[in-house]
């Protein structure tokens, strides 16, 4: 809506810029400073000697009349004289104090400009980004102690950060695209070549059936994989008093059908009260445990203990199998990573351990990876202190 939709036509607004606001304050403080200069001057003067009261003496004719009138009348001149010199000094200083008021206006009003001329550039250059150039930075100039240089840094590694988010957004979404078009292009494939053959019979069909539907539960743990990343990084989700030892427990108890022969689980569990959302700590610990179960060889083992330490509850899951690069640990974080050939690996989707690191993040746990002992990996899980025993509900750990 306009401006002339909502007052009346011609009706002149100031627009209170930050520049005209220190131009007043400038003028504003030569005005008081001046002013009070001016007082203090105009009353040294006043109060000098020399502005006092003429005094005119005479010798031996202080009883003629004549003389009497005389001096009389030079004493009245001289005080007339000495008030009009004080009443032009107040007034030409008046005169001279309003100029200067004036023109140190105009100069508040260049000074300001130059001041806030930094910032008008980062606003333009901040108007001119967008989710399309967010490499582009304002890299002002100035020295490294200069405050405004100081916020376009800020606002520089704030754009960084932005970036590397977009950046890390767009290629998720490009992978769970492509992650969830290929069970489906597979599922659209083994039905059309079931149908395709005019000879097919109720086995046939029947073991199309199952292999339909096994793509179909990899979908679906794939899709709750995505929801249960997604909902860890919003970060909004109820927390309880809990202890860890006793989700681990009930994670373990829950793989055990599905627990490897060929591999030996050594258990080691004390008390670790925490503070958090059950649901998510036994995703986390269902990908940690799973994760290690999927890369262990035969004859190899896997270490799971918890129990509390001084900054808070940790669990570690240590396992053995294939060497893992310390340089290629950060990656396992990432979503749809996997070290090795996609194919080495048909039961997971490189989901696993990007969820563990989201849940952590968001209860605020730090993750330790190290290589295994024996290959493998050697994670530890530090989460801060949970409610002590007799503390209020609430209260932080």
């Amino acid at each position: 809506m306009s401006a002339t939709a909502s007052e009346p036509a011609g009706r002149f607004r100031i627009r209170w810029s930050a520049r005209l606001r220190l131009t007043l304050l400038y003028g504003a403080l030569f005005l008081v400073s001046g002013a009070t200069l001016l007082a203090v001057t105009y009353l040294l003067v006043v109060q000098s000697p020399a502005s006092k009261g003429t005094r005119v003496t005479t010798v031996n004719a202080s009883r003629n009349p004549a003389v009497q009138e005389i001096k009389s009348q030079i004493s009245y001149v001289a005080d007339r004289q000495r008030q009009e010199a004080q009443r032009t000094l107040l007034t030409r200083s008046g005169i001279a104090l309003g100029v200067m008021t004036g023109v140190s206006g105009g100069l508040g009003w260049l000074m300001a400009g130059r001041v806030l001329r930094p910032v008008r550039v980062m606003t333009e250059r901040a108007r001119r980004i967008s989710a399309h150039n967010l490499h582009e930075r304002l890299a002002m100039p100035g020295p490294a102690d200069d405050e405004l240089k100081n916020l376009g840094d800020t606002f520089d590694g704030l754009l960084a950060r932005l970036d590397a988010a977009f950046e890390a957004q767009r290629r998720f979404v490009a992978n769970a695209s492509h992650e969830l078009r290929t069970p489906l292009t597979l599922h659209r494939t083994v039905i059309e070549v079931a149908l395709s053959r005019p000879d097919t019979d109720g086995r046939a069909l029947r073991a199309v059936c199952e292999r339909a539907l096994a793509i179909g539960e990899d979908q679906n743990r794939l899709i709750e994989a995505l929801l249960t990343l997604a909902s860890s990084q919003s970060g909004v989700f109820p927390r309880e008093p809990l202890d860890l030892a006793e989700v681990v427990t009930d994670v373990l108890d829950t793989l055990a059908p599905t627990r490897p022969g060929h591999v030996r689980v050594d258990v080691a569990l004390r008390p670790a009260p925490a503070e958090g959302n059950v649901p998510l700590l036994e995703r986390l610990v269902t990908n940690l445990v799973g994760n290690a179960y999927r890369y262990t060889p035969p004859g190899g083992w896997i270490r799971v203990t918890s129990g509390p330490r001084d900054a808070g509850p940790v669990l570690r899951v240590v396992n053995s199998g294939p060497v893992v690069p310390r340089e290629a640990i950060p990656l396992l974080y990432q979503p749809f990573q996997r070290l090795g050939h996609r194919s080495a690996r048909a039961d997971g989707h490189g989901l696993g351990l990007s969820i563990v690191a989201a849940v952590a993040d968001a209860h605020r746990a730090r993750i330790a990876t190290e290589p295994g002992p024996e290959g493998g990996l050697d994670i530890t899980v530090a989460f801060p202190r949970g409610p002590r025993a007799g503390d209020p509900p609430g209260t932080p750990g």
